[in-house]
């Protein structure tokens, strides 16, 4: 295998500095994935084939890997309105980080 030395991140939709999949048709679509490269996405965002792997890139030494906290209802009202979806389907992606339950009040 190749050994290489990157200075940088390369964080990950799903993961936790970047946890809503989501993001990943705005990459696929600017990238034209399906037909360019014959990388598909399934109804769930999972890649095909198996073994792709997507990543936004920074490329300075100084680049930390971070994870979003949990967030609360506000935050997700705020996130589904900027991103022009629905308030459940943004709430189902980020189930996991949600500081909430359904429509009760945060966890604190």
């Amino acid at each position: 295998m190749l050994k290489i030395k990157y200075q940088g991140i390369r964080p990950a939709p799903g993961y936790p500095s970047q946890p809503d999949h989501t993001e990943k048709r705005p990459m696929w679509n600017l990238l034209k994935s399906d037909t360019e490269i014959d990388l598909q996405l399934s109804d769930s965002l999972a890649m095909m084939p198996a073994s792709a792997v997507s990543a936004l890139v920074f490329g300075h030494s100084e680049a930390k890997y971070f994870a979003v906290g949990a967030i609360d209802k506000d935050q997700v009202q705020s996130y589904s309105k900027r991103k022009g979806m629905e308030l459940e389907t943004v709430e189902r992606w980020l189930a996991p980080i949600l500081n909430y339950d359904d429509n009760k009040e945060s966890k604190e």
